[in-house]
């Protein structure tokens, strides 16, 4: 698990390679990820969007922005947690992540960005 701290938001991301949905010879490589998002401010804060850039060991490059995660844009008061999981498709069994989520503060509306640690993609094989 990869952990990353923004204005007092942790982000801590775990991957895993899904050998029984991918299909290798023809280029199809699906990988998990589960993010659990804490609040460890004392104001409480809405995820709005997302921005993923998604890298495979090939150096495709996909750029994913959009609202929320998962359809829900999830208001996260102080010392409580938002999680979910969510899963990408690589060309290449090996690959990698990186992102942010752009927050807003509640009290006064005020916009932030959150950084999300890097998600190693990778098989099993690979990572351990």
């Amino acid at each position: 698990m990869t952990i990353c701290i923004t204005n007092g938001i942790k982000v801590s991301v775990a991957s895993r390679y899904e050998e029984q949905h991918s299909n290798p010879p023809q280029g199809a490589h699906i990988h998990s990820y589960h993010i659990v998002i804490e609040n460890n401010s004392n104001e409480a804060v809405q995820l709005l969007t997302r921005h993923w850039i998604i890298m495979d060991s090939e150096l495709n490059i996909k750029e994913v922005r959009g609202e929320g995660v998962i359809g829900e844009q999830p208001i996260i008061s102080p010392g409580t947690s938002h999680s979910y999981s969510s899963w990408t498709p690589l060309k290449t069994s090996i690959g990698k992540m990186s992102g942010s989520y752009q927050m807003r503060k509640l009290s006064n509306y005020e916009m932030f960005d959150v950084r999300v640690p890097v998600i190693i993609l990778s098989t099993d094989e690979i990572r351990n």
